[in-house]
């Protein structure tokens, strides 16, 4: 169970680095959803670039033609596609809409889990989902009675982006959560540089669209973007996909989509600091929901650990 308390940490600290991303757009109200997804992954893939320089011979060769199709595929899905949709829905629904909807992710992966893994019954799992469901729920409430700045057709078109940045990354952690364990040749690290240098490629093409309006911003406005997109590509890229690929060994996928509720909590919390403010009960009981949903799926399958072992 070391296995699981090092993948649960893991999880934790991805979900602190990630839930940064939330703020991104608040902090750069004025640029553009698809200006923040260049932004951000084209010094995702510097940093990449740079971390694998020492690298580079024992690692890159390596790379057969199907997994630089595979690394392709999951940086569009989980890194640009999933950010230039995140970014608009917080930009039009605003931070707790957005983190609601994302909120019922681990619901989703977890399902996912259940039935393709079979670590843990759907039965046994259906108590911790329950929680979860319902600390989202919570969320919601305060949320749809608009308490969002924002007009009903931009917070439904902000709505309908957030479904797709749900989807987009429930593929990506599925599809990564799967490659991970078949290329077991690759660490943590390399392979999560590699997204990013492949990510940094892809933004490449970003370029001339995102800069189509880049007269309109102020010098400074230009220094606090690369600061902030330096500083997002960092910590919730390098390092905190670092922290995921190392998680999705650690645990089985049914777990695994249990902890992207620390991604939730971790914007809920930075979104109050940012507002100078405490929680309202709905919102404080939807984080003691969410803690114990995930609390419970560690003892399930803690549990479920301990009887096989038994039966072994």
């Amino acid at each position: 169970m070391n296995q699981t308390r090092r993948g649960v940490a893991c999880g934790m600290a991805a979900g602190a680095l990630w839930g940064t991303v939330f703020m991104a757009p608040i902090w750069l109200p004025d640029f553009s959803p698809l200006q923040l997804s260049a932004g951000r992954y084209l010094a995702y893939g510097v940093f990449a670039m740079m971390f694998l320089l020492p690298r580079w011979k024992a690692v890159i060769p390596k790379v057969s033609l199907k997994e630089w199709v595979v690394l392709a595929w999951l940086s569009l899905l989980g890194n640009l596609l999933y950010y230039v949709l995140l970014a608009s829905a917080v930009q039009m629904g605003g931070v707790a809409m957005t983190s609601l909807v994302i909120g019922f992710m681990p619901v989703v992966v977890s399902l996912i889990g259940c039935f393709r893994q079979k670590n843990v019954s759907l039965l046994r799992l259906t108590p911790s989902l329950i929680l979860g469901i319902a600390g989202v729920l919570c969320i919601a409430w305060p949320a749809l009675r608009g308490g969002v700045a924002a007009t009903g057709g931009s917070r439904l078109m902000g709505f309908f982006c957030a479904v797709g940045a749900l989807t987009s990354w429930t593929i990506f952690a599925v599809s990564n959560s799967r490659w991970l364990s078949r290329l077991p040749h690759y660490s943590a690290s390399d392979w999560s540089m590699l997204l990013g240098l492949v990510t940094g490629v892809e933004a490449l093409l970003l370029i001339f669209p995102a800069i189509n309006n880049a007269n309109t911003h102020a010098p400074e406005a230009w220094v606090r973007f690369v600061c902030v997109s330096a500083a997002i590509a960092l910590f919730a890229s390098v390092i905190g996909n670092a922290f995921w690929n190392r998680m999705s060994r650690l645990l089985p996928l049914s777990m695994t989509g249990q902890m992207i509720l620390f991604e939730t909590l971790f914007a809920l919390l930075y979104s109050f600091t940012r507002e100078w403010r405490w929680p309202t009960p709905m919102e404080a009981t939807a984080s003691v929901l969410l803690m114990a949903s995930v609390f419970l799926c560690f003892s399930t399958h803690r549990n479920q650990h301990k009887r096989d072992f038994l039966h072994e």
